[in-house]
């Protein structure tokens, strides 16, 4: 896990690398996004990928793999707390597979914490419906069964054709996350693609700036 560690810092966020990605490279983020100020720590995948699969795999094959990659997010926030930090004031955000992580584990453990930027990605979710989608390319769609109430912020981004991160399953995202009491925003971008940009730095700059 790298930390970076701001004395007296009011914010902090909790970043998740995409595959093939490093902490220090989603930790570069912060700087582009003119975020100096904000404490921040970038747990790191074995292998550099957080599962061999793609999300929307089934459920049996995600679970183990999340199971572990929440694992370290709730080390990460703990680090923050540890830092000086209040649940309240830390975010948790990602790209690609991170994107995906973070999302699912706000849904699943983030209770009292600020939100969560999801740039490129959408939720895991909770089981399999056995109904597949050319929507979901090829997938089946997944039960969001989230009981917990997450009342901060949600931003998910996402190319019109991402190759890797269906548009519904970012849509669905959000349905799920307004239902348990979040401001969510949607930035669909057109064409095709898959990367952070300049919107998303914004939106991490309006919401970390204190």
């Amino acid at each position: 896990m790298i930390t970076r560690h701001i004395p007296g810092a009011e914010v902090g966020i909790v970043l998740l690398h995409g595959r093939g990605g490093s902490g220090d490279d989603i930790l570069s983020l912060l700087d582009h996004a003119g975020l100096a100020e904000v404490a921040a720590v970038a747990p790191e995948a074995m292998g550099h990928s957080w599962w061999p699969t793609s999300f929307l795999a089934p459920i049996a094959q995600m679970e183990p793999h999340v199971a572990r990659g929440l694992a370290a997010v709730s080390q990460g926030i703990d680090a923050l707390i540890g830092q000086g930090l209040a649940r309240d004031a830390i975010w948790l955000g990602g790209f690609s597979q991170g994107a995906c992580l973070a999302l699912e584990a706000y849904a699943r453990l983030g209770a009292g914490l600020a939100g969560v930027f999801g740039f490129s990605g959408g939720l895991v979710g909770m089981a399999d419906t056995g109904a597949q989608t050319p929507q979901l390319y090829g997938h089946a769609e997944k039960r969001f069964d989230y009981a917990a109430k997450r009342p901060g912020k949600v931003w998910l981004s996402v190319h019109e054709r991402d190759p890797h991160i269906p548009l519904k399953r970012v849509e669905d995202s959000a349905t799920a996350f307004r239902a348990m009491g979040a401001g969510v925003q949607v930035k669909v971008y057109p064409g095709a693609g898959h990367a952070i940009l300049r919107d998303d730095a914004a939106a991490l700059r309006s919401a970390l700036v204190v």
